[in-house]
């Protein structure tokens, strides 16, 4: 399904993804292993933004709460990161199995 010279040529905007999503979009546009990460990049970002709004609204265990959530955001990043620089086309737990990015 994926191409290896596409995965080797395009292993470091993938690993990008995670941390800026949209800049594989704009710098390897034809590449289906960095656009796949993007789109787990951009899950994550939508998630850790969606998980910090609710348990910021809720007092005292949403605040309680938040520092983890945002460790757990972390591994998941990490988690993606290092199926990039393996080459790997993983889903995420939890929240791989969303496609954003068509």
């Amino acid at each position: 399904m994926y191409d290896s010279s596409d995965i080797q040529s395009n292993k470091g905007m993938a690993i990008i993804a995670y941390i800026l999503f949209f800049i594989p979009l704009i710098a390897a546009k034809d590449s289906k292993f960095a656009w796949y990460h993007a789109n787990q990049g951009l899950t994550l970002l939508l998630a850790a933004v969606i998980v910090n709004v609710v348990l910021g609204i809720i007092p005292v265990i949403g605040w309680i709460l938040l520092p983890l959530a945002n460790l757990a955001v972390f591994v998941l990043a990490i988690l993606g990161i290092v199926a990039a620089a393996q080459g790997q086309v993983k889903p995420l737990p939890f929240i791989g199995g969303y496609t954003l990015l068509k």
